[in-house]
């Protein structure tokens, strides 16, 4: 399926996997709708895009609040008509701490990022969707959906909640032509990894900085689902992890 004239979103743009994935989408010919809390940072990124021929547009949002994500989803209909393809990426680490030295407060904050604003994605973006007949959204998952990480309770936690919610809004949009899907990249080299290792928590932190993909991976496997692939994987998590995945994309 060519991308051309599709419109996205993107959440958490302003760097890593979000910023690459503006790239590789606008390079596809998409018109990509950029958020962050940090207003410079997207709008350097849409500015380039817009320089080099393609058409980008931003609004710094916090997406840990519903008025945010619902705002976000109703400037980006406003700029470009529609809306066909929502990429949930943004997500945070910190603080990391175990269970009995973390902040109740902080730890709920975290969960508002990498939880709450996926079920506020999900919740704007499918009438809209449902209306136009066809969509696909992108919720960016991990290992720790699946495994516990000593110091992660609410990243394990919160991206546990994501994973069922792929799964819910799969069951409960069957029979449509909009498609939920997970996809775990693995380990990829970001400013993520770089709070993950000066923690020094857990086997993540004692990995070798060689290790990490590059945020250009999971933007690819993000344009391929697009483009198409996601069709054989709605309500599934991709992982990045399986040779098999990275072969169909290209990656090695």
């Amino acid at each position: 399926m060519s991308l051309t004239g599709k419109t996205a979103i993107i959440t958490g743009a302003s760097r890593g996997i979000g910023e690459a994935t503006a790239y590789a989408l606008a390079e596809k010919g998409a018109h990509v709708f950029l958020t962050a809390r940090s207003r410079e940072a997207i709008e350097a990124i849409a500015n380039k895009i817009n320089e080099s021929g393609g058409k980008a547009a931003f609004l710094a949002s916090d997406i840990s609040r519903y008025l945010g994500v619902e705002t976000v989803i109703r400037r980006c209909v406003g700029t470009f008509g529609r809306l066909d393809i929502l990429v949930q990426n943004a997500g945070v680490i910190e603080p990391i701490a175990r269970i009995t030295e973390s902040d109740p407060r902080a730890w709920a904050k975290t969960v508002e990022t990498n939880l709450n604003a996926v079920y506020y994605g999900l919740h704007a973006a499918l009438p809209i969707m449902e209306e136009q007949g066809a969509g696909l959204i992108v919720n960016l998952s991990s290992g720790a959906a699946h495994q516990p990480l000593e110091g992660w309770s609410h990243y394990c936690a919160a991206k546990a909640g994501a994973a069922m919610l792929t799964r819910q809004a799969h069951l409960e949009t069957q029979g449509s032509h909009i498609c939920i899907v997970g996809l775990s990249p693995g380990t990829v080299a970001t400013d993520m990894q770089v709070k993950i290792k000066a923690s020094g928590i857990n086997p993540v932190a004692a990995l070798d900085p060689s290790v990490h993909i590059p945020p250009s991976w999971p933007a690819r496997a993000i344009a391929w689902l697009a483009e198409g692939a996601a069709a054989d994987y709605c309500g599934e998590e991709v992982s990045l992890r399986d040779e098999s995945i990275r072969r169909k994309i290209g990656l090695i």
